[in-house]
């Protein structure tokens, strides 16, 4: 792509305000996760709602909204592939709030593993494909109902059943892996699903009315169900896990899952030749190169809200411990997972003989 399109640039400067917002939105949602669970004493994590009582949380959310709004619109007008990998600035923002407003450390090395993220996701950008012209929403739906593209839905819906019910018990405060697969398998349908709609809304206020059509529906019907599991699980990983590793990891995940969905529904990689395609993988490579070194030299730190908030009235100021690496974590299971199920429990006993006293 020499010279990016009037309209691709719109998208490209709709997906830089939106990563901004977005990623500010982690860390002012994770205040109000923190001082919520300081509270009621019940994390989110494990299944608290006190959050949504809180002010700061829905300020973060009003944040967040405003982000997804602006990405939204990005996606009417670029492609997935070019809007989707800009999501790295979101890394970014939300790991330097972070470092100065969470006082969760960014070594240097995490600084370089950043840079990293942006210059693969610029290498992606500049090889992405353009768009097709799209007239109508029943184009769209023909592109849907493909048989590769079913086959990807079904086997989304099926690993995230898995995850949800059988990993999610069991692992999911220990391994950062489980809420986020959930929040990216479901993101990379939201995504497709939100071109969908997005492309129908233009297509109607340029005069060709879409919301005729049962398909355009359909489509929103599908952004509401996977939004909501999106922010359920993001709220449970940003509580459970430190915010510099839960952004990278969701970021590489997600671009990774929405790409692969995007190549399948719309055919991006169709009319490339082989040089674009592999300059946008090695892109790709890149940017999950630097998420690596971002999460195995950042100190792991359990970003407890509940253990941050007691803690240090209990213990006079002391932290909770530090955490392996993530690729520790990875390893340990449900070993690790017991271990902190004693934690919290121990806590819990705490807690209530101060509260007794």
């Amino acid at each position: 792509m020499d010279v990016i399109a009037k309209e691709n640039l719109t998208g490209v400067l709709l997906a830089l305000v939106s990563s901004g917002f977005i990623g500010a939105s982690f860390i002012i949602k994770k205040k109000g996760l923190k001082k919520a669970a300081a509270t009621s004493g019940v994390r989110a994590g494990v299944g608290g709602y006190s959050y949504l009582s809180e002010p700061l949380w829905w300020f973060g959310m009003i944040t967040m909204i405003v982000g997804e709004v602006a990405n939204f619109v990005a996606y009417a007008f670029a492609p997935a592939v070019l809007v989707t990998p800009l999501g790295a600035l979101s890394i970014i923002v939300s790991a330097i709030l972070a470092h100065f407003l969470l006082n969760e450390k960014l070594h240097a090395q995490g600084v370089v593993g950043c840079v990293m993220c942006i210059a693969g996701s610029v290498v992606v950008v500049i090889h992405a494909p353009e768009e097709h012209p799209i007239n109508s929403v029943l184009q769209l739906w023909n592109m849907a109902t493909q048989p590769g593209f079913l086959f990807y839905v079904a086997s989304v819906i099926v690993l995230v059943f898995i995850l949800v019910f059988l990993y999610a018990p069991q692992y999911g405060n220990s391994n950062v892996l489980v809420f986020t697969g959930i929040c990216s398998l479901m993101g990379s349908l939201s995504v497709m699903s939100v071109k969908a709609l997005g492309t129908a809304l233009k297509l109607t206020f340029e005069g060709k009315n879409q919301l005729l059509y049962s398909e355009t529906w359909f489509f929103t019907f599908v952004v509401a169900i996977c939004v909501i599991t999106q922010m359920n699980y993001l709220n449970k990983a940003l509580d459970t896990f430190n915010t510099a590793i839960v952004s990278p990891i969701y970021y590489v995940m997600f671009t990774s899952l929405t790409i692969l969905a995007s190549v399948i529904m719309f055919k991006d990689w169709a009319d490339q030749n082989a040089g674009n395609v592999i300059s946008e993988i090695c892109g790709f490579i890149v940017v999950l190169s630097g998420t690596i070194l971002l999460h195995t030299t950042k100190d792991f730190e359990r970003s407890s809200s509940f253990k941050g908030g007691y803690a240090s009235s209990i213990n006079s100021g002391g932290y909770a411990p530090l955490s392996p690496t993530l690729a520790t974590r990875l390893y340990n299971g449900s070993s690790e997972f017991t271990t902190h199920d004693e934690e919290d429990a121990m806590l819990a006993d705490q807690i209530s003989l101060q509260r007794q006293g």
